[in-house]
């Protein structure tokens, strides 16, 4: 059943990914801002892949580099800043609504640009199934939706970011290896993260890395949820394809509602457990 692991493993990642805006948010109570907490996540990343990643250097051609520095943007830097940037001056539940249409979008492009894609009623269906399943999770029950256009754009830059990092992973993902595209994606990440440094410098006190609640965290996002999920993502990716891995993003919310509930408190609505359940209709119809 090679498959159905490949479709655990990418619905494990995205439940990953779920839970790290929870980690984020301690973080950011402990005083790290949002460009430090991506910087430290990265760097760390990217120290345990060279223990396994070949000692290549560069891609083939420099369209292909260029390629992957297309994919530390869109995947790394700009996704990161624009989604965190949007949290600060919009809505929350705006800002993970929009950011979560990244696998819409995702489709698409592909249907737009990619000649072997084409727009089926389950691919539609599904997609349009998990959107709404996402929209009542997100705002599990309070339906306060109120327009903050430069945070709306941001956070529709950031799916977008995803969305063309998808089809991009799927394009380079054909002619090398998960390890290699994921160092580079960690690489470009970090030095493209690097001029935000001027216009917002390092403010956090490397004493307080010391205490357990923020190493911690910090080590789950760097090696959980960075290089250990980024590593699967690039790899499951090029099993399923870009289509199929990227639908399974529209789990992102679940997983962020039920760690909510645990770690901080948040309460859990029958709306948000009927979300979760439309999620995965959409998700299973858009994948057939």
């Amino acid at each position: 059943m090679p498959k159905l692991r490949h479709h655990l493993l990418a619905a494990l990642v995205v439940f990953i990914w779920g839970v790290t805006f929870v980690n984020s948010k301690v973080l950011l109570q402990h005083g790290l801002e949002a460009h430090e907490i991506f910087t430290l996540r990265f760097l760390f990343a990217y120290i345990c892949i060279w223990f396994i990643s070949p000692r290549r250097i560069w891609a083939d051609t420099w369209k292909e580099e260029l390629q992957f520095f297309l994919l530390g943007i869109t995947g790394g830097s700009l996704y990161f800043v624009t989604e965190n940037l949007a949290v600060k001056i919009d809505y929350v539940n705006n800002v993970s609504f929009i950011v979560c249409t990244a696998p819409l979008l995702t489709t698409i492009l592909a249907i737009l640009f990619l000649k072997d894609v084409h727009a089926t009623r389950p691919l539609i269906f599904g997609s349009v199934i998990a959107t709404l399943g996402v929209a009542l999770v997100v705002f599990n029950g309070h339906f306060i939706l109120k327009l903050h256009p430069l945070g709306d754009l941001l956070a529709f830059l950031a799916a977008l970011c995803w969305a063309i990092y998808s089809i991009q992973l799927r394009s380079i993902g054909r002619k090398y290896g998960a390890i290699f595209i994921t160092r580079k994606v960690f690489f470009y990440g970090l030095l493209t993260i690097l001029p935000m440094f001027i216009f917002q410098p390092w403010s956090f006190s490397l004493r307080v890395l010391l205490q357990p609640v923020v190493w911690g965290n910090l080590l789950f996002l760097g090696v959980v949820a960075s290089f250990s999920c980024f590593l699967l993502w690039s790899w499951v990716s090029k099993k399923l394809g870009a289509l199929v891995a990227s639908n399974y993003i529209y789990l992102n919310p679940v997983s962020t509602v039920v760690a909510s509930a645990f770690v901080l408190d948040e309460p859990m609505t029958w709306l948000a457990y009927l979300g979760s359940a439309l999620i995965l209709i959409g998700v299973y119809f858009s994948n057939k």
